[in-house]
């Protein structure tokens, strides 16, 4: 039955996983997933050693855990932009300002997956970045969808495929987004539109 209650040994077990994750990604994040041990997960979760591998069977699968999980509800919430009310200029300028919120609340995780999953110690770890790009692929896919609609109405010209104008549009983001990593604190445009008006309007006067 849709929304009924988990049982509360259920809520617990969540609870209790969430809390492992969450002091692991702060230890990760201090030290470097290869200078961590399940013990010292362990301590820091203020859980037995016992209780966390009932949840996590070595360290490789916490890691993917970890990642997958973050990257579901990342993209959770672009699907929910991207399929939401309004029209395309206005889906896109709210996936601009979304993508932004969700990084600067994130900042902690993204650093660690950009420096861990794809930096020089990449083998390993669940492999999740295969995971991460089913979902990265998906919100082209969404993206692509949405100009495309564009085009048809008339809205949009069609300079290029539509995934070849929402691979454009996104890596633009992504652009902004790593360079907000770089600063402390994060910055990104508080605006959209001057992403969005950079992408659609160029700097060429006519």
């Amino acid at each position: 039955m849709e929304g009924r209650k988990l049982p509360r040994r259920e809520r617990d077990k969540l609870r209790q996983r969430r809390e492992i994750l969450t002091a692991a990604l702060g230890l990760f994040a201090q030290k470097g997933y290869h200078n961590v041990s399940m013990h010292e997960v362990a301590g820091k979760s203020e859980f037995s050693i016992g209780t966390l591998y009932k949840f996590f069977p070595n360290k490789e699968e916490l890691y993917r855990e970890l990642v997958v999980e973050e990257s579901d509800r990342f993209h959770s919430e672009m699907v929910r932009v991207l399929e939401g009310p309004g029209d395309e200029l206005e889906r896109l300028r709210e996936y601009i300002r979304a993508k932004g919120e969700i990084f600067e609340g994130s900042v902690t995780f993204i650093r660690l997956f950009l420096a861990e999953t794809w930096g020089p110690s990449l083998d390993g770890k669940g492999r999740p970045q295969e995971e991460v790009m089913k979902r990265r692929l998906d919100i082209l896919d969404r993206l692509a969808a949405i100009f495309a609609e564009g085009v048809e109405k008339g809205r949009f010209r069609a300079l290029g495929a539509p995934h070849h104008l929402a691979v454009a549009l996104d890596s633009t983001i992504n652009g902004f987004l790593l360079l907000g990593l770089g600063q402390e604190p994060f910055r990104y445009p508080e605006d959209p539109s001057l992403i969005l008006d950079i992408f659609l309007k160029g700097l060429i006067k006519s």
